[in-house]
């Protein structure tokens, strides 16, 4: 189950929890009303979010946090390194874009016991890639949601696994493509690739909207 941030279903949350692994984003907002199991954070691990998170005793203290076995990180540090130039100059006042706190995040995981993840910057590329196959404008970069979504669908190890989203709206930071996003995660959808809880749910007519900073 990947659990965006913004609202679920008000009776998802046992559904949420039963699932075999549970990933939230960020600050995991909506904790507790949308179940309270974590295995994995996936985090923006640049830019003021990251840097925002990092000095929040609260965060790092949080239920969500603390119960998470790993950190993913969305922004390959090398990866990013080398789009540096080009989107700076056409968003130069994203001077902090870039700022990598991956290391921070390294040591918050050793001191945690968790396990550290940088998905590949590959992936990122992936992602851009279809979202352009679905006549989308891949934005600034694409949503940490379509990273981790890429990823899933990527990975052999999850190949087997039937993948859920919940708690995606597709708005949010305008330099996120979350039209483009919203039409890809559609067709795959219709696909069978993934599914969204309120179509597979049969308890319940859930809906799943969702907040944009995933």
């Amino acid at each position: 189950m990947i659990v965006g941030n913004g609202e679920v279903a008000a009776d998802a949350a046992p559904f949420i929890d039963a699932c075999d692994m549970v990933i939230r984003f960020n600050g995991c907002r909506n904790f507790g009303l949308a179940g309270r199991r974590t295995d994995i954070v996936a985090l923006c691990n640049t830019g003021r979010p990251a840097k925002a998170m990092l000095e929040d005793e609260t965060w790092r203290a949080s239920e969500a946090v603390k119960a998470a076995s790993a950190l993913w990180m969305v922004r390959d540090p090398a990866h990013f390194e080398a789009l540096r130039t080009g989107i700076l100059a056409r968003h130069p006042e994203l001077d902090d874009f870039f700022d990598d706190y991956t290391a921070a995040f390294a040591g918050l995981c050793a001191s945690q016991g968790k396990q550290h993840v940088v998905i590949p910057g590959a992936i990122h590329g992936e992602a851009v890639a279809q979202l352009r196959l679905h006549d989308g404008d891949p934005g600034v970069v694409p949503s940490s949601g379509m990273i981790v979504i890429t990823h899933l669908l990527n990975d052999p190890a999850y190949r087997q696994d039937k993948i859920m989203l919940t708690g995606f709206s597709h708005e949010g930071w305008e330099g996120h493509p979350f039209a483009a996003e919203k039409r890809l995660i559609d067709a795959l959808v219709a696909a069978g690739r993934v599914s969204r809880l309120g179509s597979t749910h049969s308890s319940s007519s859930h809906s799943s909207t969702l907040h944009g900073d995933v």
